[in-house]
């Protein structure tokens, strides 16, 4: 174990699971929305109200249902049609698969005594789904889902929120942070944290041990 980091914070999607992009390209397969129209929509809807609907959904602020129709909406008059958006979460769950090589080496650092958190910009109607996708409690001992504290990254008060639940005087230097999103990991570092930036399976693994002493 070594000495330095005393605790691993992990994302859920894109790290835990396949890349989300996958999921993006499965829903326009089936409905012929291109994720840059979703994109153009979203940042008509952000102009209008003065905040981003997807982090409003991820926060918490909208619900699943309120997104949906305000972007569908927001899609008329680029598609010419109201698209119907309901079947959303069936198909981008359904393209979305555990990233095993991932998930074996978080249980494996668990194993070996460290402390492990999960923080994870997420969907409140989507827990049950994601939930059941990966052992996440077998894991991690802490969860940390923004659309339950009403915060997400990249945002520095999130981060220090999972410090504050990790507890036992664990500090940002004592942190590994893993995700997808250079971001996310960008604004760990400013923090404090050591941090990875996910990209794919190989060279992850190879730097999280390598950040471990391995």
């Amino acid at each position: 174990m070594n000495d330095r980091v005393k605790a691993v914070i992990s994302d859920f999607g894109g790290v835990l699971t396949t890349p989300l992009m996958h999921s993006f390209a499965a829903f326009q397969d089936r409905t012929g929305i291109a994720p840059a129209s979703l994109g153009q929509a979203m940042q008509a809807i952000a102009e209008r109200d003065g905040a981003h609907p997807l982090f409003e959904l991820e926060t918490g602020r909208l619900t699943e249902d309120q997104f949906l129709a305000r972007l569908g909406a927001a899609l008329e008059p680029l598609l010419g049609h109201r698209p119907e958006l309901h079947g959303f979460r069936e198909i981008y769950f359904d393209a979305l698969a555990p990233n095993q090589p991932m998930i074996e080496l978080m249980a494996a650092v668990r194993a070996r005594g460290y402390r492990m958190a999960l923080l994870t910009n997420n969907v409140r109607e989507w827990e049950p789904l994601w939930r059941s996708l990966v052992p996440v409690d077998e894991i991690f001992e802490l969860i940390v889902d923004s659309a339950f504290v009403g915060m997400r990254k990249p945002d520095r008060p999130i981060y220090e929120l999972t410090l504050e639940r990790l507890g036992d005087g664990i500090t940002a230097k004592d942190c590994l942070f893993v995700d997808d999103v250079i971001v996310n990991v960008e604004a760990a570092r400013e923090l404090g944290m050591s941090a990875v930036h996910f990209r794919d399976n190989e060279q992850a693994i190879a730097e999280i041990r390598a950040a471990l002493g391995d």
